[in-house]
């Protein structure tokens, strides 16, 4: 029997419009992968000739869910092109929002877009609710809403959702595969949790909009500074964004990172396999400092899985290219000089993807030639790697109650641990920050301003903002001349692991991840899925709107004055 090809298309349960191919042979081992985005980007166009000060109130537009990272990458490049640095109340309130985002991101791709990859909701409906207390119990001694009572209220809920035929987004599971492994209870659990979930991430909206204004699209950022004076200088907000962040640590506590444990004993034969590794090129900028000079993020370039070496991140070592992406100018380059210019080409007859030239919307970043990984994996993996005093604790506690090793990380499973241990580690720093700010509040120090004069700032130079996000690294890169935006390039955390092949073959990090899988039936390929939502993938912010079939919708002329 020869190779076939599986099309998955759309990838639902993420950010933006993702198709993922994939070749297996006889056995249903995946041989080769190719993964698609599907909609074409066009912010940068959209910034140039606009006034730098407004950029990041466009860039934030990129994405509905990552919109305070764009904004506050692109604020922080300009500042860099111009030489302005924020006063150290400015960038602790921008801390207190992005982490929380982390936390916030982190809760809602377990649960809300990856756990029914391996929650079967059907066996759910089965469970013993006496049974599932007490198996809740042996991951924590406290679990979160874990009375009988309480799961046979959740089981009731659920069954009412499939008698009534209002399944919604519970609709099209692979229910019954073969290849989940939660009994009926830890499947109830989870469901449990899952609802509850949802609250808690509506809470922490709250405590973002405390110092964002609002959220998604916060307008609390300016070049040199933030607006949330009035915030920071009310103790009601400050004790309000506490409470809130204590209620999400304790859902940390008792259900996140329990779940999670839950997940590695029940796939533990998947991670010993290493289901879902690729290259083990890992990056990471690192990040978020506090007042004692400690850094939340350790930065580092790890390649090939080798924990004993660890380059230090440059920048100017970043390029991206276009060779089997849907746009002109293939060579690599900085982003500084990359261009933006979309060059469609057709599709296979049969509507596969060409195997040869050119199937993304998606360009090719690469650090010193190579593909990387970047997240919640890659920060982990590197905080153990450098020691760090943050990081390291969290991680040899979580690696000591599963039995996990470092390498065990690089793998599916893997993924979602290491952003389940970054989620308690963000929340828990918040408070840190928090401290930080209230100290100098307390000495006078109410300064969220760097005071500066358009006219006398240089009319040409360059800038970026470079920041851990909760997918990964981030960059935006800015040249400006003549007062205006000349160029714009922004390089997301799913531009790094969506990037398709580069011009010498080298596989991106969701192609080769998939390489090597396994599927227990290739009508329902859940491997696949399992693979690639345990990147959270967020499309958006690699790709825009086109018409399905291709038809010119509308054409605008922006005037740049």
């Amino acid at each position: 029997m020869s190779n076939r090809k599986i099309v998955i298309d759309p990838i639902t349960r993420i950010e933006g419009h993702l198709r993922i191919e994939v070749e297996v042979n006889e056995e249903n081992i995946v041989t080769d992968a190719w993964a698609s985005g599907q909609l074409f980007r066009g912010i940068e166009i959209i910034l140039k000739g606009r006034d730098p000060r407004d950029a990041g109130l466009i860039a934030q537009r990129i994405c509905g869910v990552c919109t305070n990272v764009h904004y506050r990458a692109s604020i922080s490049a300009v500042e860099d092109a111009y030489g302005i640095t924020i006063p150290q109340n400015a960038e602790i309130i921008r801390n207190l929002v992005t982490l929380s985002l982390f936390v916030q991101d982190h809760i809602i791709h377990y649960y809300h877009l990856h756990s029914l990859d391996f929650v079967d909701i059907t066996s759910a409906l089965t469970a013993d609710c006496s049974k599932a207390v007490k198996i809740a119990q042996q991951y924590h001694e406290h679990p979160y809403r874990n009375s009988e009572g309480h799961l046979e209220s959740v089981k009731e809920k659920l069954n009412s959702f499939v008698k009534a035929g209002r399944l919604g987004l519970f609709a099209n599971g692979y229910w019954g595969h073969d290849s989940y492994r939660l009994s009926p209870e830890e499947n109830l659990v989870h469901m449990n949790h899952y609802l509850e979930a949802l609250r808690i991430q509506h809470d922490i909206s709250k405590a973002i909009a405390i110092f964002a204004g609002k959220t998604p699209h916060p307008q609390n950022l300016v070049v040199g500074g933030v607006t949330s004076v009035a915030d920071m200088l009310n103790p009601q907000r400050l004790n309000d964004f506490m409470f809130l962040i204590k209620e999400t640590r304790d859902f940390l506590e008792r259900a996140y990172i329990p779940d999670m444990k839950m997940m590695v004993k029940a796939y533990e034969e998947s991670i010993k396999m290493g289901e879902g590794r690729g290259s083990g090129n890992f990056m990471c900028c690192g990040g978020y400092q506090f007042a004692s000079k400690e850094q939340l993020f350790e930065s580092g370039v790890l390649t090939g899985h080798n924990f004993d070496e660890i380059e230090s991140f440059d920048p100017s070592k970043i390029t991206e290219e276009a060779s089997r992406s849907w746009y002109e100018h293939d060579l690599p380059s900085s982003p500084y000089d990359q261009e933006t210019v979309p060059f469609y080409t057709d599709l296979n007859e049969d509507g596969t993807l060409k195997s040869e030239g050119k199937y993304s919307w998606v360009k090719a970043p690469r650090y010193g030639g190579k593909v990387m990984e970047v997240g919640p994996v890659a920060r982990m993996i590197v905080g153990v790697v450098k020691n760090s005093k943050v990081i390291k604790p969290y991680m040899d506690r979580f690696m000591k109650d599963t039995g996990m090793t470092l390498i065990d990380f690089s793998t599916t499973i893997g993924r979602n641990a290491a952003r389940a241990v970054e989620a308690q580690i963000c929340c828990d720093y918040l408070f840190d920050f928090m401290s930080d700010l209230i100290e100098n509040i307390k000495y006078y120090d109410e300064e969220t301003w760097t005071k500066y004069v358009f006219e006398t700032l240089p009319s040409a130079s360059k800038g970026a903002g470079i920041f851990e996000v909760p997918r990964g690294v981030l960059g935006h890169f800015v040249r400006i001349e003549d007062a205006k935006v000349a160029n714009y390039q922004v390089v997301a955390p799913t531009t790094w692991n969506a990037s398709p092949r580069d011009a010498t073959g080298q596989l991106g990090a969701y192609e080769e991840s998939l390489i090597g899988i396994k599927l227990a039936d290739s009508e329902r390929p859940l491997e696949v899925l399992r693979v690639i939502h345990s990147f959270d993938p967020c499309l958006a912010c690699a790709v825009h709107v086109i018409d399905a079939k291709g038809r010119e919708l509308s054409r605008y002329k922006i005037s740049a004055s």
